[in-house]
């Protein structure tokens, strides 16, 4: 099976809203209304603005086709590029001596585009061969002849001791390209996303592979029970250091890794083990390069992006789109189609949403979640409406398997609920208000200290039906100047006193116990889906620090020490096990899509959370330090009997295996805590318990 076997089909946009599932959610939205529509009018407006003008989004998202360099069925390469600022467009490169020449330069044509052919070699051969290095020379106004590189570009690479990227024509023969054998596995909720980055994924100092990682992290991936990988840094970007957010070439996938073909076999061998593999997709701003980037492609200011002020971001030194440009939706929407279509992903984690949707990027913006904030002035309505449309094209066009995510930060309302109940598309958003919380407790509060409520708070406060990803630490909290959840809780100790033979250590055993009992409420509690970082598991020690001038480019922290979970004379075993542990319990009884949710206790001074899941599983935490409870009575809804499902104090988890696992335990029927029975448990001090209903 090559590139699946599904067919895009486009749907129309629903012509009215139906608004009435919206206010019975949100009443509050009421006052909105008329805002709520305009953003969908100016949605439908686009929509067909496309459909007269370009034969509709199907059409319209295929610009890779057209646009960049590709040769044709007699060996002719034809090249398009849109680059309305340019005097003139030449072809260079190693195909003719890096000349430029008559017979490359491209004609002018319509709309900003222009146009070059090159006739086959008098052999019939193709005039430019695989793996062929390109540049295209674009002619300024003033003359000037300055070095650009394709934005459609398949492939670039950067020369050794050459810090510029160059194009690569990718064309390999037909024996050499990857043909995809299994399906997208089309998983839609439940989601448990392991955010992985191909470089790191390897305990050497250096880039690892995308083979390497096909044949050593993806079957750990599918031992730990993820569901879902998120890719990190695949789009290219010249500066490694920028963590693959600082995009030059939007089409390439990053050649550090490995070649085209590489990757799709990882994807491919993604979804043989079943797993669901999402891109991290940048399309809210991309690099200031500008010899390897977009930045002034034609010579100009603007081109992709906005001229002025608008069109730059200040804090993160990039450039902004210009989103009411055809060509650049064009451009990003064919983006989309391309990583789905060339590579088989299943979806996309669409990075900097908070900054797209305001004027403001959000910079300098606390959001009270006055609703005012989000439907006044601020909002960036061009912005709003390219994610509405890229999210309206991706699901009519691959409704059976495609996901999207956003990452936002300021509370959107209607961000994750349908375009039809003036919504904005997206499947999920990322609660990034749950590490926060957790890095605020670790580094203000002592362990009695723990406002438990403000915990139970954050972990539950997301919008009614509007799905959110739980997480306790993605990327963004292993950088360096932060730290990992594992080295707030163990820091220096974790070099001293994670081998089984270095002797007991208080440190080393309270932050292994908080650090599983921290991951099970969070994605007991957090959301419709969960995320972990690469390595984050098993309490990966240190932080995340790629090679740059400030560590005299070292790769040292670089890295992913897979070999200490590995080791079983060390303690990250335990936590590993836990992790696997976790994630499997949840993939037996799907709690992640299951609605109920109560929280029947939160005892600030007895330190105990409990709270029901999925109807048959009951989840028992006890954050004390030193208090044990034995008989502690706590509600339950399901009458029955239940026994121990997981238990992070066993030994296998590294604990100290106090509880008896052959106890069952038998429900009463007196009310507790608001719920209809009761059952006795005894919870060990830094313990959570998950009892499961057995009848």
């Amino acid at each position: 099976m090559d590139h699946g076997d599904h067919k895009p089909q486009m749907l129309g946009l629903p012509q009215q809203l139906n608004l009435t599932t919206t206010f019975n959610i949100d009443g509050y939205l009421q006052p909105y209304e008329q805002e709520i529509r305009r953003r969908y009018s100016c949605l439908q407006e686009l929509v067909t603005r496309i459909e007269n003008d370009e034969g509709g989004l199907d059409q319209f998202s295929r610009g890779y086709e057209k646009f960049g360099v590709h040769r044709q069925p007699d060996n002719s390469i034809e090249v398009t590029e849109w680059a309305p600022g340019a005097a003139g467009i030449y072809l260079r490169g190693e195909f003719n001596g890096w000349q430029i020449e008559d017979r490359c330069a491209f004609r002018k044509g319509e709309y900003g585009r222009w146009h070059l052919k090159i006739p086959p070699k008098p052999d019939g051969s193709c005039p430019i061969g695989h793996q062929t290095k390109l540049k295209l020379g674009m002619r300024l106004h003033n003359g000037e002849i300055v070095d650009r590189i394709c934005p459609w570009a398949k492939m670039v690479a950067r020369p050794h001791n050459v810090p510029i990227f160059e194009q690569i024509y990718w064309d390999p023969p037909e024996n050499q390209v990857y043909r995809f054998k299994h399906r997208h596995p089309g998983q839609r909720e439940g989601l448990k996303i392991y955010e992985s980055h191909v470089g790191i994924a390897s305990w050497e100092g250096k880039v690892a592979t995308y083979k390497q990682f096909t044949d050593n992290v993806i079957p750990r991936i599918a031992d730990l029970g993820y569901n879902a990988i998120q890719l990190m840094a695949i789009m290219e970007h010249a500066y490694y250091a920028s963590f693959g957010y600082q995009i030059t070439s939007f089409f390439a996938a990053s050649s550090r890794y490995g070649n085209p073909e590489e990757l799709k076999e990882l994807i491919d061998v993604a979804h043989s083990r079943g797993i669901t593999v999402l891109l991290d997709v940048v399309h809210s701003h991309a690099s200031k390069n500008t010899v390897d980037g977009l930045n002034q492609f034609d010579g100009t200011n603007s081109c992709y992006f906005h001229d002025g002020g608008r069109g730059t971001h200040d804090l993160w030194d990039s450039r902004l789109f210009n989103y009411t440009q055809p060509e650049v939706l064009r451009f990003l929407l064919s983006n989309l189609r391309w990583w789905i279509e060339e590579y088989q992903f299943d979806g996309f984690r669409f990075d900097g949403v908070t900054s797209m949707l305001y004027h403001t990027h959000g910079m300098g913006h606390a959001f009270s979640g006055n609703y005012d904030e989000y439907f006044g002035l601020n909002t960036d309505t061009e912005s709003l409406v390219y994610m509405m449309l890229a999210n309206h094209m991706l699901h009519s066009m691959y409704p059976d398997f495609v996901v999207t995510v956003a990452e936002e930060v300021s509370g959107m309302p209607l961000l994750c609920r349908p375009l039809e109940e003036g919504g904005s598309g997206f499947d999920y958003r990322l609660a990034m208000a749950i590490p926060d919380v957790w890095i605020k407790t670790l580094k203000h509060s002592s362990d009695e200290e723990w406002d438990l409520g403000m915990i139970v708070h954050t972990l539950t406060n997301r919008r009614y039906r509007e799905k959110c990803i739980a997480y306790a630490e993605s990327h963004d909290q292993a950088l360096v100047g932060d730290k990992t959840i594992a080295f707030w809780l163990m820091d220096k100790e974790m070099y001293t006193h994670m081998s089984k033979m270095s002797g007991e250590s208080l440190i080393i055993d309270r932050g292994i116990a908080l650090h599983k009992m921290i991951r099970l409420i969070t994605i007991g509690l957090g959301g419709e889906a969960y995320l972990t970082f690469i390595g984050n598991e098993f309490g990966h020690p240190e932080w995340l620090d790629f090679p740059r001038i400030g560590n005299n480019e070292s790769y040292h922290y670089a890295r992913r020490q897979f070999n200490l979970a590995d080791d079983k004379l060390l303690k990250y075993q335990y936590l590993n096990n836990f992790d696997r542990a976790m994630i499997h319990l949840e993939s037996r009884y799907r709690w992640l899509s299951h609605p109920q949710n109560y929280v029947s206790l939160k005892h600030q001074d007895d330190k105990m959370v409990v709270f029901e899941r999925a109807d048959k599983l009951l989840f028992i935490f006890n954050f004390h330090t030193n208090k044990s409870y034995t008989d502690y009575k706590v509600g339950v809804q399901m009458a029955g009997t239940y026994e121990i499902a997981l238990d992070s104090d066993a030994e296998e988890f590294g604990g100290h295996k106090r509880l008896d696992h052959g106890v069952k335990y038998r429900t009463f029927p007196e009310p507790w805590c608001d719920r209809a029975n009761h059952l006795f448990v005894y919870v060990p001090c830094r313990t959570a318990i998950v009892l499961a209903k057995i009848d």
